[in-house]
């Protein structure tokens, strides 16, 4: 196995600190650079302790500067920042040749006025927009092979798009009927001083928001679209929960055929991080929780008439940081469950 110098910019959210934690266990990995603008000069074991004694512990933050990234000798670079300011760096190091794997929103949508009415400002790069791939092993495994430049997806999409992909691909049902309701943990937020999701304010309480136009919903309905070939919108409630991590995401449909398990083998019995669970138990986030996993069950309603399709993953991994490293994996030629 060849060794990959690799950079994380932005290496102090919990996306970033879990990117750290997983590739550090990577043996074709050599950690170069990590940057923060907030804690430049500090080491990456005086800022997280669990670091301590481990490998790259001793590694310093630099400052976050597209430049001193490709001087660092980095050869990909992953981009855990939030939407708008990854595509800042992402533009100078794609032309420095460095493999970029953006954890952002950034390019994720093919479309930039969808961008802007979802994101509330002009795509800072559009000229990139056809270049990134949607990091979804599972469905784009052999584009991901070939890109250069790989936009992860985002916690809520992952949780959503893996189960339905393979019913709307089969017409097996209604695409206009779809209502999804995902409940997911605090540090989906990102970690950041807010009021709304300090302890006091979230513990011993559950609160929807972001409707009906929650950011990630474009994304969802992209991907369902290309899988119906056909235009889909959805119902989507995102839901806040009092726990650190984990999705557990619910979704009703109109029944138009059978085979949903048949469906679901096809797509995903050779997946690695796919666990199907049928009819038979229901998913359960702490079975998720750090781990890279996505645990899917369904069930039919004779009574309705509706299809239940039921998903839980770990946000922080198999919905982030995880799943960036199956593609970052796939991009090296390295088996796709390195590290995970």
């Amino acid at each position: 196995m060849h060794v990959e110098k690799v950079a994380v910019i932005g290496a102090t959210g919990y996306s970033g600190e879990e990117l750290i934690r997983l590739l550090s266990r990577h043996p074709g990995v050599d950690l170069v650079c990590l940057t923060s603008r907030q804690n430049a000069g500090k080491s990456l074991e005086a800022l997280y302790p669990r670091f301590r004694n481990r490998k790259f512990g001793g590694l310093a933050f630099a400052p976050s500067d597209a430049g001193a990234v490709a001087a660092s000798g980095a050869k990909s670079a992953f981009l855990a920042l939030p939407h708008g300011l990854a595509a800042e760096f992402a533009e100078p190091l794609l032309n420095a040749g460095l493999k970029v794997i953006d954890l952002s929103a950034d390019f994720r949508l093919k479309d930039a006025e969808v961008y802007k009415e979802f994101y509330g400002a002009p795509h800072p790069a559009p000229g990139l927009l056809g270049r990134g791939v949607y990091g979804m092993p599972e469905l784009h495994r052999e584009a991901i092979r070939r890109a250069d430049l790989v936009a992860s997806p985002g916690c809520y999409p992952t949780s959503v798009i893996l189960p339905l992909y393979p019913l709307l691909k089969r017409r097996l049902i209604d695409p206009a009927s779809i209502v999804i309701t995902s409940l997911s943990a605090v540090s989906g937020a990102g970690r950041k001083a807010e009021l709304d999701y300090s302890f006091v304010e979230c513990n011993e309480s559950v609160r929807p928001y972001s409707i009906p136009k929650h950011r990630h919903l474009p994304e969802i309905e992209q991907e369902l679209s290309a899988a119906a070939n056909e235009r889909v919108t959805v119902n989507f409630t995102p839901v806040l929960v009092p726990i650190n991590r984990g999705i557990l995401t619910t979704i009703h449909a109109a029944a138009l055929s059978p085979g949903i398990g048949e469906a679901m083998e096809e797509a995903y019995a050779g997946e690695p991080f796919v666990r199907l669970l049928g009819e038979s138990s229901y998913p359960d986030v702490k079975n998720a929780a750090h781990t890279n996993f996505i645990d899917i069950a369904w069930r039919r309603d004779p009574r309705t008439g509706r299809v239940i399709l039921l998903s839980a993953i770990d946000n922080l991994v198999k919905g982030a940081s995880g799943q960036a490293i199956q593609s970052f994996n796939l991009m090296h030629g390295w088996p796709e469950s390195t590290a995970l």
